[in-house]
């Protein structure tokens, strides 16, 4: 049997990792600006991450979520209190289109509606309802083509006001910075009004945090830099530093009834170990604030660089975007192989760049000297 052609592959077996740097099986280092897609939170192999998912492992990795589990409660509690949502409620499961899903039908519950505003270019994962909400007709099947999404700009407020004045809008989803969008941020003004238009009119305002949040933005969640207090929130990526989970934060308004939501695995034993040892060291090394200082360090530099070959730098603290005026494709696929530095990419001329929040400004450094050289040739 032969695997199911899914992503173009670079010919590259990575083995093993440290902090901000992975290996492949030939011994080649390479410094890490993706972070598996942002999910490498805390860096590769942290010792007290390894310490306490092996701990657990060896006591249960798994039971049913019919009986208590404390790590999900302690989970909740501390994650609560270092986001600043400590009155919202939490559900875990496996993965951030889960989580989309689910905050989509928690809001179709709540308001008995069908109708979901999403901005232009969004990504929101790929099962049922999240894949309708993601603009980019080629994951879309007809299946999943009900009619139930309309896409609007970014940071075009009147056009989601005309909208949500209709009455019929069940939620608004909303990357506070779109990931696979390019590293399109929402101005607060936009967001602020959004808000307001969404307590108006009756709509559930989610905010998707599954690639900006988790502290990659400088604080923990992006949508705070925007001064706006979503009813819904959706995590994952960062969540457990490449253990699968997903969450979603749930404000006080929303009543629980059994049998609504479900699942298998999420939350398991094993599952929260990760994501309190992710915690601990987030907070132990302050790694939020690192990811504002380092990013805010990285982005000037290559702002500084003024290369005609660099047409616009954006993003905020370690969720970057490099447009280029020529292919990204070629950047991207030199500086992995004469440079041994990986970055994301997004469409045709952006660099994206993700890295672990642990990047050094040494590292920073790094990466921001290759650039000069490959783009100066």
């Amino acid at each position: 049997m032969n695997l199911y052609d899914v992503y173009p592959l670079f010919p590259i077996n990575i083995v093993r990792g440290q902090g901000c740097h992975v290996w492949d099986d030939q011994g080649q280092e390479y410094l890490d600006l993706y972070g598996g897609h942002a999910v490498i939170s805390i860096g590769h192999s942290h010792p007290h991450y390894i310490e306490k998912v092996t701990d657990q492992l060896q006591k249960i990795g798994f039971y049913s979520n019919s009986v208590v589990n404390k790590l999900q409660t302690e989970l909740a509690e501390r994650l609560g209190r270092i986001s600043g949502y400590d009155d919202y409620r939490l559900f875990l499961i496996n993965s951030g289109a889960e989580a989309n899903e689910n905050a989509l039908k928690l809001a179709s519950f709540h308001t008995g509606r069908t109708r979901i505003l999403s901005a232009e270019k969004a990504f929101h994962g790929r099962t049922s309802l999240a894949v309708e909400a993601t603009q980019n007709p080629k994951i879309i099947a007809p299946i999943n083509q009900n009619g139930h999404v309309t896409y609007l700009p970014l940071n075009d407020l009147q056009a989601w006001q005309k909208e949500l004045e209709k009455g019929d809008v069940c939620a608004v989803i909303l990357e506070c910075i779109q990931g696979v969008g390019g590293i399109r941020m929402a101005t607060p003004e936009f967001a602020q009004g959004l808000a307001e238009a969404c307590k108006q009119h009756g709509a559930v305002l989610i905010c998707d945090e599954i690639q900006c949040g988790y502290g990659r933005s400088g604080r923990f969640f992006a949508h705070q830099w925007l001064g706006i207090r979503p009813d819904l929130i959706t995590i994952a990526k960062g969540i457990a530093n490449g253990f699968p989970m997903g969450a979603l934060l749930i404000a006080p308004q929303f009543k629980a009834e059994y049998g609504q939501l479900g699942t298998t695995f999420g939350g398991n034993h094993l599952a929260c170990a990760a994501a309190l040892a992710t915690l601990d060291v987030m907070e132990n090394e302050k790694l939020i604030e690192n990811a504002r200082t380092t990013g805010e360090h990285l982005m000037e530099r290559v702002k500084n660089l003024k290369l005609h070959s660099i047409t616009d730098v954006r993003g905020r603290g370690l969720m970057i975007g490099i447009d280029l005026a020529i292919p990204q494709k070629d950047v991207r696929s030199r500086l992995i192989t004469d440079y041994h530095i990986f970055t994301g990419c997004s469409g045709t001329h952006t660099l994206r760049l993700l890295p672990p929040l642990c990047l050094t400004i040494n590292e920073a450094d790094q990466f921001v000297e290759a650039l000069q050289s490959l783009l100066g040739d």
